[in-house]
């Protein structure tokens, strides 16, 4: 099983980053798919969390309007694209795959939001 984040990076306030999260190894499109972030000296919070058809979404309330989360299980990939990015939203971005009592962690990807 594995998870890969990619798509990082560096970007100045009011910028925008998509990252991208490609799975293998297990039935993606079985499986309930999400966001995580972890500031540093924080815990790691939940961003943003897709339905396994794609369907239904949810989004913390720090970045609903902002933050979209999408899936393409024919890619077995899912994307989060981040727009109007703050300083308060630099953190090591983590995909996670969940089914049936099942975790699958990637291993993150560092947005860095600053001028």
């Amino acid at each position: 099983v594995q998870l890969v984040e990619s798509g990082g990076g560096l970007v100045q306030p009011g910028g925008s980053l998509r990252l991208s999260c490609a799975a293998s190894g297990f039935t993606f499109s079985m499986y309930r798919m999400s966001w995580h972030r972890q500031a540093p000296g924080k815990e790691r919070e939940l961003v943003a969390g897709i339905s396994r058809g794609g369907g239904s979404t949810n989004y913390a309330d720090s970045v609903k309007g902002r933050f979209t989360i999408s899936r393409d299980n024919a890619k077995n990939t899912v994307y989060l694209q981040m727009n109007s990015l703050k300083p308060e939203d630099t953190a090591v971005y983590y995909c996670n795959a969940h089914w049936n009592g099942l975790d699958y962690w990637g291993k993150g990807t560092l947005v860095t939001v600053s001028s």
